[in-house]
């Protein structure tokens, strides 16, 4: 038996982070929640995520592990304290004893990701969301993003120079939704590369705009060269908003969107 493992459902504002993973000289979240914990349990830890977010992108739903020393005995206490100690942009709303070859990362089947537009100018929503100062043709872009599904290797739309052994992504939902006054694309994966769905739907935009034909864009996943894609759009309007495990591992306590998508 291994040291006890305890699984996380969490989320968070990334807005103030430069990503989910510990940088040298930034704030992350992934520090914020070691920190946190350290106080809460008095014993210091290591956060694994489930994924590992870009700066200033958020997440809605979130799940994370970590090993301690000692049992805890009172879970909710322990809830109660981890959330007070924690700033507003990040609340833990579970925190559950697993068996200790569960793994947040590698236990993950897929990940949801939700990328919010607004096509109007408002005074609200800015920080959450991203308005194209062109017209978009939703259905040209909905075409296009049907095409994902005939590939794997998405080379095209990941960040230059990442450790990843393979850029091969198992597509399993793609599409743009209306959804009052928000227009909120949908993408569902057994995995994303870095910076992969903001490079995907600023090239899924060009094609909206009239700027890129369906073949264009099917012919920029093919060529495999990050330089062929659009420009990555703001990260602000990104969520991952689910990650799925099988039921075997452990069963979602709490799912909070901030927008509720109905598809």
């Amino acid at each position: 038996m291994g040291m006890p493992r305890y699984f996380m459902e969490m989320a968070y504002n990334g807005q103030n982070y430069h990503g989910w993973q510990i940088q040298p000289n930034a704030i992350s979240v992934q520090e914020v929640i070691n920190d946190a914990l350290k106080k809460a349990i008095r014993e210091e830890v290591n956060v694994v995520g489930a994924g590992r977010t870009d700066t200033g992108v958020h997440a809605s739903y979130f799940v994370a592990h970590f090993d301690c020393e000692q049992a805890i005995e009172d879970t909710q206490f322990i809830l109660h304290r981890l959330n007070r100690i924690l700033r507003n942009d990040v609340v833990v709303y579970s925190l559950f004893l697993v068996d200790d070859e569960a793994h947040s990362r590698f236990g993950a089947v897929s990940r949801t990701y939700h990328y919010y537009i607004k096509p109007f100018k408002t005074p609200f929503f800015n920080d959450i969301s991203y308005r194209p100062s062109f017209h978009i043709d939703v259905g040209k872009m909905n075409e296009a993003a049907y095409t994902l599904f005939e590939y794997t290797d998405f080379t095209s739309f990941s960040k230059l120079h990442t450790d990843t052994k393979t850029n091969n992504c198992k597509i399993m939902q793609a599409q743009w939704v209306d959804k009052d006054d928000m227009l909120v694309f949908v993408i569902k994966a057994d995995r994303f590369l870095r910076n992969m769905v903001r490079a995907v739907v600023g090239t899924l935009l060009e094609v909206g705009r009239g700027k890129m034909t369906i073949e264009q864009f099917k012919e920029v996943i093919e060529a495999k060269n990050r330089s062929q894609a659009g420009t990555s759009v703001p990260p602000q309007a990104l969520f991952l908003v689910d990650v799925e495990y099988s039921n075997e591992l452990f069963q979602p306590i709490e799912k909070k969107p901030p927008v509720q998508v109905d598809l």
